[in-house]
């Protein structure tokens, strides 16, 4: 009975310390003006798909190309960037879908890694994600990656920067309501790489990420740092089973 008594006393402290989920959940699209969502639903107009044709050339090019591995991206990469980030085993750590890209260049290619935020990064990111538009985020938070997950989760409700403000007060406490006329989102990272209007180009979620620590007037992590990574996996979990829609189109 005691051990049953401790057990139950466990559950209820980690529901406890886990921050809620907004109920429902919405993606990102739910919170843009007509004029946003008609941009993103146009396969035409849709400007991150000029990034997404880039990276369908890239995957092709080169001595020792993507395709010689994986073969046609619409067979072999559906549902893959939905798994992202993910442990990898042959890594031995947590990777994001950028940093798995420039796994496979510097181990199986014999190039550099790509520059954070270069077009030519985005452009593959954007195409590989592409290829798993509608399916559901489906991370895996355990095992492995369990730590990198409760750091992200533990960030995610830590107050940072000269406003003191955690995600959290935004993203959960917050949604729907308007901050600088826009609306706030439930910060799902459904969109990402998105081509947003400030940026007037497309962009990582990393880069959004350190825009928010802009935003708070906190220290910005720098690409890659394992700060940003932990977030990703956090966000990717806290939005399970919401569609991907990359590129999405965002203000």
């Amino acid at each position: 009975m005691r051990a049953l008594a401790a057990l139950a006393l466990c559950a209820c402290a980690a529901a406890a310390a886990a921050p809620p989920r907004p109920e429902p959940p919405l993606p990102g699209t739910h919170f843009l003006g007509s004029d946003l969502k008609a941009l993103q639903a146009d396969d035409f107009a849709n400007p991150g798909l000029l990034w997404v044709a880039r990276g369908e050339a890239l995957w092709s090019e080169g001595a020792k190309p993507c395709a010689a591995c994986h073969g046609e991206a619409a067979r072999s990469m559906r549902g893959a960037a939905a798994r992202y980030p993910r442990f990898d085993a042959g890594l031995g750590r947590v990777v994001n879908l950028e940093g798995r890209i420039d796994a496979c260049r510097t181990g199986r290619q014999g190039l550099p890694a790509f520059a954070p935020e270069s077009p030519e990064r985005l452009a593959l990111a954007a195409f590989v994600a592409r290829q798993s538009r509608g399916m559901p985020l489906a991370v895996s938070v355990d095992g492995p990656a369990r730590p990198v997950f409760e750091r992200g989760r533990d960030l995610y409700r830590t107050r940072i920067g000269q406003l003191n403000l955690a995600c959290t007060h935004c993203h959960d406490e917050r949604w729907g309501k308007t901050l600088l006329a826009e609306p706030i989102s439930q910060g799902h990272p459904t969109a990402w790489p998105a081509y947003r209007v400030e940026w007037q180009t497309l962009g990582s979620l990393q880069r959004r990420l350190r825009a928010c620590f802009f935003g708070v007037r906190a220290a910005m992590p720098d690409y890659g740092d394992g700060d940003l990574l932990a977030l990703e996996l956090y966000l990717a979990w806290r939005g399970e089973g919401l569609a991907l829609e990359s590129p999405g189109v965002r203000r």
